[in-house]
């Protein structure tokens, strides 16, 4: 009987019984399924063998309860393809193969616990099964991610720039190959057979795994360490790469960009690159979310009387707005469209305050108007509503 049999095979519903059968109930219906399709009783009849068969197959083991403890862990395991452990399972419960099932391996070939080649690769740290089998490969391993930091100017956060990085990482050491052996043959490391990881217990039947100490995670030693690397199979290498930086990045903000670290060993991708940006301020505009913002002087008669005001862009030609008549201090208009790029290509607004200048030299015709303008506004108080509501506070 193979694995593939062993799990996928239902043999209480061969049986008739529920799971929760006792041993008298499985017991009791194997001898009624076993006189019924006996090739005794139906000679001549190869359904019936074939169904006494699977009868007395399923009898073997769910008869047995060593055999149907395991059985019910397997199924609760693999039975729907999926991984799902069985409450209260424990590591220690399996010795049945799987090794035709996930690889292929002899039954109870060198590995702890009795799992083959294949399974013990795969669930070996979580079971707590030792490692793979005397011929297992070393697995690819992925790039270590690298660190960066990056200054733009505030126009080149708005609109996106391509800047030169100079990064040092952890690349394959050229005197070795990357192997870490003076001679490039390095062998499998037998604490971890090839994986690069060991197994911690954690309780309940479980583990963690870990790097492995010896070979740091590689899953190769050297037998002769490269004099430049020290076995490591990596050496410290600078290089410069053009990175685009997207357009609307924000001061402090974190990039990822996928596949720009460290290369990987043995086949394995390469890390990732995150860059953290920094942005000069800008002498004119700032910068809220999306929209960037501008204070523009007004004088006193614009406020007053309205009008149009030349507002600046940021890299654009100057837009116009009108200014309502009585336009307050402090009083914020909007220019559409004039703002930082969106995710999806659009921009924001240019959010424009409006500040009343205020002449600090008032001479001739100039001071002679505001007099006049003064008398002819004596009798109002722009500060009675004020003492009014303080009053009433």
């Amino acid at each position: 009987m193979s694995t593939k049999d062993f799990i996928e095979k239902d043999y209480y519903k061969v049986l008739g019984v529920p799971k929760d059968a006792t041993e008298a109930e499985i017991k009791k219906s194997y001898r009624k399924l076993a006189r019924e399709f006996h090739p005794d009783a139906n000679k001549g009849n190869p359904k019936a063998e074939e169904r006494f068969k699977e009868v007395s197959e399923a009898n073997d083991i769910l008869g047995d309860p060593k055999k149907r403890k395991e059985y019910d862990e397997a199924r609760a395991l693999f039975g729907s393809g999926g991984f799902r452990p069985a409450p209260g399972a424990g590591a220690g419960s399996f010795n049945f193969d799987l090794g035709d099932l996930f690889g292929g391996g002899p039954q109870g070939g060198g590995n702890a616990g009795g799992f083959g080649g294949g399974i013990g690769d795969v669930f070996g740290g979580l079971f707590n099964r030792g490692g793979a089998g005397p011929g297992t490969r070393t697995q690819p391993r992925r790039g270590q991610d690298v660190e960066s930091e990056v200054t733009l100017s505030f126009t080149e956060a708005i609109e996106g720039a391509t800047v030169p990085l100079r990064m040092s990482s952890q690349q394959p050491c050229k005197a070795c190959s990357g192997t870490g052996d003076k001679n490039g043959n390095p062998r499998v490391c037998p604490t971890c057979v090839g994986t690069g990881q060991v197994a911690r217990g954690s309780g309940g039947g479980f583990s963690l795994t870990d790097p492995c100490p010896d070979c740091k995670g590689r899953g190769l030693l050297a037998e002769e360490p490269c004099e430049v690397c020290h076995g490591s199979g990596r050496a410290k290498s600078s290089r410069t790469m053009q990175v685009r930086i997207p357009a609307g990045v924000l001061n402090s903000q974190r990039i990822r960009l996928r596949g720009k670290g460290a290369p990987g060993e043995r086949g394995g991708p390469a890390g990732d690159l995150y860059v953290t940006v920094h942005v000069d301020a800008h002498p004119v505009f700032g910068r809220k979310g999306d929209n960037l913002t501008v204070t523009v002087p007004v004088t006193f008669a614009e406020a007053a009387l309205g009008g149009e005001v030349r507002v600046p862009t940021l890299g654009g030609p100057p837009v116009t707005l009108k200014l309502p008549p009585g336009t307050p201090n402090a009083r914020t208009m909007r220019a559409r469209g004039k703002g930082a790029v969106r995710k999806d290509g659009t921009r924001g607004d240019l959010l424009v305050t409006v500040e009343v200048s205020v002449p600090t030299d008032v001479t001739g015709n100039a001071r002679e108007a505001l007099e006049a303008y003064r008398e002819a506004t004596a009798g109002e108080d722009p500060r009675a509503e004020l003492f009014q509501a303080a009053k009433g506070a």
